[in-house]
């Protein structure tokens, strides 16, 4: 135990010595969560909206006023003109064109229906999609308060005398994060790759930098045993790897607002499994590489895989078959699961048991598997 605190020592000094690695520990990966916690959402606040009202009656400007009072869309055109809000949409100036027609009250009042026309530029994506849900939620929400009573449409009386409304009422209930931020959802799994990335990374370069430095071949002729030297080397970085986990979910907290509903000592009984798997991984990585550059493309090319196989930010379930099958081989998608479970939902430990036993038995394999090829290079 005296070598390794020793070799752990020396690795400490290392990093709080090298400004450069101090700043890539502590500094950068804050700054990294502050600016992906806002870029990475699908949020799609205030826009762009063209309005072609060609009724301009009392129920178009309700309609109208209601898109404008949502929040969620940005008013920048209301000339009646289709062709000027064609050549907006053309140009990149607007998303969403909506446009009302001159009879749009007249078919309100005699036949109790009216037609709206919704263009979205589709070349944006999924954030099309999202818009359109938000404009057909507010048009239904104006239906259905015309409908229920409002000045402009007579309730039309059902067979049995009462009012006819909506077949169905749907009354909506959301769990886990009733307010809808999208931060809530997105930061406890950006917590995880920034963990990810540094214990991945740290851990090669740090191998690779004594191969260039050729300090390794001095280490291996010491009385140091394999196993002391892997653990002096690994435990640094575990350690550091915690204490980013607990300064991002501290920023996490204080900044976006994340809520904290189950065991913060469960989850970071997890990380400290799953960091062992990162680790395991950079030490993988060190052995199959001669320089800190290759270090650091091999690691960001398996950390990206890793990370877009996730659910980070592309939702598993959306995912093609095979691609679900393959992604339970993906560590990093199971630590994902548990942190966004135990921070947003409460989760206790029956519920995270099955993927923190997929991390358990991640570390023991890649942890043996790393050591034995390293033991391979270096004997």
């Amino acid at each position: 135990m005296r070598r390794i605190f020793y070799l752990a020592q020396a690795e400490i000094l290392h990093v709080i010595r090298d400004r450069a690695t101090l700043a890539q520990v502590l500094v950068v990966p804050l700054v990294q969560l502050i600016v992906l916690a806002n870029a990475a959402t699908f949020s799609v606040p205030n826009t762009p909206t063209w309005i072609v009202d060609l009724d301009r009656t009392p129920a178009s400007r309700g309609l109208v006023n209601r898109m404008a009072a949502s929040g969620n869309f940005d008013i920048v055109g209301t000339i009646p003109s289709t062709d000027a809000a064609n050549e907006a949409m053309l140009h990149g100036q607007v998303t969403l064109v909506l446009t009302i027609p001159h009879d749009f009250e007249q078919s309100l009042v005699q036949r109790h229906d009216a037609d709206v026309q919704l263009i979205v530029n589709a070349e944006k994506g999924s954030a099309a999609g999202i818009v359109q849900s938000y404009a057909t939620a507010i048009l239904n929400r104006y239906a259905t308060e015309l409908a229920g009573g409002g000045r402009l449409v007579e309730a039309t009386p059902s067979r049995g005398g009462s009012t006819a409304g909506a077949p169905i009422e749907i009354r909506q209930h959301t769990r886990y994060n009733p307010t809808r931020n999208y931060s809530h959802y997105m930061v406890p799994g950006i917590l995880v790759a920034l963990v990810t990335i540094i214990g991945t990374l740290l851990t090669a370069q740090n191998i690779a930098r004594e191969k260039e430095l050729g300090t390794l071949e001095q280490l291996n002729v010491t009385p140091i045993t394999r196993g002391q030297f892997i653990a002096g080397k690994l435990l640094p970085y575990w350690g550091l790897g915690l204490l980013e986990l607990a300064l991002g979910l501290t920023a996490g907290v204080l900044i976006f607002g994340v809520p904290v509903e189950g065991s913060l000592l469960l989850l970071f009984a997890v990380a400290a499994v799953y960091l062992l798997v990162a680790l395991g991984i950079g030490l993988f990585i060190s052995t199959i590489v001669h320089t800190q550059q290759q270090a650091m493309f091999v690691t960001f090319f398996i950390v990206n895989i890793y990370l877009l196989m996730s659910g980070l930010f592309t939702p598993i379930d959306s995912m093609a078959p095979w691609v679900q099958q393959v992604s339970m081989l993906n560590p990093v998608r199971h630590f994902v699961t548990i942190s966004r479970a135990v921070l947003m939902k409460g989760a206790g430990p029956p519920q995270v048991a099955k993927p923190f036993a997929i991390l358990a038995i991640f570390a023991v394999v890649v942890l043996t598997f790393a050591v034995r090829q390293y033991h391979k290079r270096t004997a």
